[in-house]
């Protein structure tokens, strides 16, 4: 019975102890501060370029030329050109209209027989006042004669000058019973119908030519300063001076682009817009562009030297950047943004070529911290 109860008391005494001499030589830890990990930033290396600036903008492509088709007599419409509907492709010189011309062509002749009476009166008083004067040199009519004829000439002759007016003015009108289209172009739209009378000045059709077309592009006061246009600039350009616009559109299924000058500014600045208009001219060669079509502009502008492009994001407070130095250290550094483009920075001053700015979001920034070259 003693054995029983001495064994289990023996076990944990020398456990006891067992466990006394490990704790007496344990070795004694050292509280150590975790050593500081550098964020792993990304950078970019600062490399001034020539950079060529680009202004965006949008409009409506108008006719250069647009007028009313106005026939200058009166009448009763005879005959309509096919050519003459909304739509309608004409050339120029092409006769659009006619004009019953039976009251003008009765004109003519009237006219023409009142030259034709005038012109032999003339003729009679000149032989009349020649022969005056032949006789005058013997003596045989007096001076007062001679003057008479004369006078009666004077009038024969502005008669005979006025009827050849008269007709110029009728063959004229017999000729404007005609109407032809002043250029090459397309119908917009008409107002006239065979049979119909016209009076003079009566507006028949608005027509306009295809050979050139514009775009009125507004343009933001900040974005004059991007292209090679003189300041205060109004009228027209010369072709050497003029900037190049491109314009694009999707039309009929299609991406299309076209190219052309800006060939005038408007010279005023939109009261409500704030907006000064410039004016570019397409003439489109085998792809027509459609009138009253919204197209998009990039107008082709300086080139500026030394510009370091960077994404927008790497601005910091305003315009800072953060720079990664030799030392992989980091500072903040006060740069001259030239253009904010779309998602990119335009910087004119404040980086030299060959420094690392930083690209990578940090939240909390210290200067002079260190940090770590993604991919170095």
């Amino acid at each position: 019975m003693k054995r029983i109860i001495l064994f289990p008391g023996l076990i944990v005494a020398l456990a006891l102890l067992a466990a006394a001499g490990l704790l007496a030589t344990a070795p004694q830890l050292e509280p150590e501060a975790p050593a500081p990990i550098s964020p792993v930033v990304r950078v970019l290396i600062a490399e001034p370029t020539r950079v060529q600036l680009l202004v965006h903008s949008q409009g409506t492509v108008e006719p250069r030329t647009e007028s009313a088709l106005i026939p200058e007599v009166a009448g009763r419409v005879a005959w309509m050109s096919p050519s003459l509907v909304s739509g309608g492709v004409f050339r120029a010189g092409e006769v659009l209209l006619h004009i019953e011309d039976e009251d003008y062509q009765a004109a003519v002749e009237q006219a023409r027989a009142s030259f034709a009476q005038a012109d032999a009166e003339a003729a009679n008083a000149r032989f009349e006042y020649e022969r005056r004067l032949s006789l005058s040199d013997r003596k045989l009519v007096s001076r007062s004669d001679i003057e008479a004829a004369e006078r009666r000439l004077k009038v024969a002759e502005a008669v005979r000058d006025g009827a050849r007016s008269g007709l110029a003015r009728a063959q004229r009108d017999l000729e404007r019973t005609r109407v032809a289209a002043p250029f090459a172009g397309m119908v917009r739209n008409k107002s006239v119908d065979v049979g119909q009378f016209l009076d003079r000045g009566t507006a028949v059709a608005t027509l306009f030519a295809t050979d050139a077309v514009e775009v009125r592009l507004p343009l933001a006061d900040e974005q004059l300063a991007f292209l090679n246009l003189p300041m205060g600039m109004s009228g027209g350009l010369g072709t050497d001076s003029a900037p190049v616009v491109t314009l694009e559109a999707f039309f009929a299924g299609q991406a299309r682009t076209w190219e052309g000058l800006v060939v005038r500014s408007e010279g005023e600045i939109d009261p409500r817009s704030r907006m000064v208009h410039v004016v570019a001219r397409v003439e489109p060669a085998s792809t027509p562009i459609p009138i009253g079509l919204f197209v998009e502009a990039t107008i082709v502008g300086k080139h500026v030297d030394g510009i370091v492009t960077l994404p927008r994001s790497a601005l910091r407070d305003g315009n800072r950047v953060l720079i990664v130095d030799a030392d992989n250290r980091l500072w903040f550094r006060e740069v001259v943004p030239l253009r904010f483009y779309r998602d990119q920075v335009l910087v004119s001053a404040g980086l030299a070529a060959g420094e690392q700015v930083c690209l990578s979001p940090i939240q909390t920034v210290v200067e002079g911290m260190t940090v770590q070259i993604a991919g170095a």
